[in-house]
């Protein structure tokens, strides 16, 4: 079997710059919040030229994505091979409602970068990788606990209330841990048929 060429390597200054933008751009996001941060703030504070930013990142909402990347893979770890009820050895109906409350969690540490990389452009939340990530998730549980259900409309159904767009609307009347509850009761009732 031929065994294709390694994939390329960053480069030390390329890694050296993407590590200086992405921690301005979370201090920045941090102090003034996501909204008010312009591209033009991020590379001054990281001492890049724009065009590097731009070519490394696209936009805000590709810089968004990369610093998201770190906490979804801790959550996709735990899924992949955490302990019990993210992990693989608890049965399917635990692990599912572990799971909406774990990603509820993250959506809400990190509410305003979620928004901002899945409404960037019209169906974006559909197309990034961490999406199609926890549908999967969603959708093989949902088949391993319910067989006669239509697990893959139902797992869309599911990961609808954690959309960052309807979090951020309900925000002031729904606190985190309503909205958490909310979630897993829903889980459970697809589940069961009782909440």
């Amino acid at each position: 079997m031929e065994i294709g060429p390694e994939p390329r390597r960053e480069r030390a200054d390329a890694a050296r710059n993407r590590a200086r933008i992405l921690d301005a751009a979370a201090a920045l996001f941090g102090r003034l919040g996501v909204a008010e941060v312009s591209m033009d703030q991020i590379a001054a504070e990281a001492g890049v030229g724009k065009g590097t930013l731009f070519r490394r990142f696209g936009d805000k909402a590709g810089l968004a994505a990369a610093l998201l990347d770190a906490r979804e893979r801790e959550l996709q770890q735990a899924i992949l091979s955490g302990p019990p009820p993210l992990g693989p050895e608890a049965p399917p109906g635990e692990r599912l409602c572990a799971f909406v409350a774990a990603y509820a969690e993250l959506l809400e540490a990190s509410l305003d970068l979620v928004h901002l990389s899945e409404t960037a452009t019209p169906g974006a939340r559909y197309r990034i990788g961490a999406y199609q990530f926890w549908h999967q998730h969603v959708r093989l549980l949902l088949a391993q606990a319910r067989p006669d259900l239509d697990a893959g409309f139902l797992a869309h159904a599911l990961l609808a209330p954690l959309a960052a767009d309807l979090r951020r609307a309900v925000r002031a009347d729904y606190s985190f841990e309503r909205a958490a509850d909310g979630v897993v009761a829903l889980a459970r009732l697809v589940l069961t048929g009782q909440a």
